[in-house]
């Protein structure tokens, strides 16, 4: 990416997601954090790039369906850090008044909507709101989630009504813990060319995402964005030490500014956390 400053914001956002994340890690392991939660660490680089481009550069403000892995979601696109702590802890002063939980993110101020927890209903939902309002949206879901009827119905039904939709497969080839090679022999983006919209295979990286961003609400599009997931599907665990991380690997291609950007961040983090829990 030839533009360094856009390159500094993604990273500065990716950065705070992610110590976000270790932090939630942190605290489910301590029980301190007693129901599920759905961590996006490792996949924190499609939200951010995504946010940038829509936010700032297209200068619109889409409504947001998303399920799980979604804090950074919500972090990326202008949520309050401080209400999806006490959300994740079940205070009142979360961002879904703490009822609503890791999967069930709703914010009105960002245009993000809550979920009603079955599997993958946020598109259809999402579909369902952008015919209505015909505002910009932008559908989250994992790549098993996709695999849902409901899922499939609504990309046709949004390509047939010619939607503003963007549709955001992250795509961490996992259902809980069951590879994509064994569910399915097919491609979300071939079912979405089937279905007559733009559809595209690509990775997390910055560059790839960027490179499309004039397809975004012109037309019904479906991004297939190939992510590592850091931690399991649900709690404090990990599925190898080996994963490729892509934020390590920016931090060390931007040196001593990527340095300073994940020193910064973590501190950042820590001190809120900290803030906040001791006055529990």
């Amino acid at each position: 990416m030839r533009n360094k400053a856009l390159k500094k914001k993604i990273l500065e956002k990716v950065a705070l997601c992610r110590h976000f994340e270790e932090e939630v890690f942190k605290n489910v392991k301590k029980k301190i954090i007693k129901f599920p939660v759905y961590l996006s660490a490792g996949q924190e680089f499609t939200p951010a790039t995504l946010s940038e481009i829509i936010l700032n550069q297209l200068k619109i403000k889409p409504l947001i369906f998303a399920q799980h892995r979604a804090h950074s979601t919500y972090l990326s696109f202008g949520g309050n850090l401080e209400k999806l702590i006490y959300e994740l802890l079940g205070d009142i002063r979360g961002c879904a008044y703490g009822m609503g939980g890791s999967a069930s993110i709703h914010d009105p101020n960002i245009n993000m909507f809550g979920h009603d927890g079955h599997m993958g209903t946020q598109a259809p939902i999402g579909v369902g709101a952008c015919f209505v309002s015909k505002k910009p949206t932008v559908i989250f879901m994992g790549d098993a989630s996709a695999e849902e009827d409901y899922v499939l119905g609504a990309l046709g039904w949004a390509s047939t009504k010619k939607l503003p939709v963007l549709f955001v497969v992250e795509d961490n080839n996992f259902s809980i813990l069951t590879k994509k090679k064994i569910r399915r022999n097919w491609h979300m983006h071939d079912v979405a060319k089937s279905f007559k919209m733009n559809a595209f295979n690509i990775s997390d990286d910055p560059e790839e995402i960027m490179k499309l961003k004039n397809n975004f609400f012109k037309k019904t599009t479906l991004l297939n964005i190939n992510t590592k997931r850091l931690f399991w599907h649900s709690g404090a665990g990990q599925d190898s030490k080996d994963t490729f991380d892509r934020y390590k690997s920016e931090i060390k291609k931007m040196g001593e500014i990527g340095n300073i950007i994940n020193s910064e961040s973590k501190l950042k983090i820590e001190k809120i956390w900290k803030k906040i829990l001791d006055k529990q």
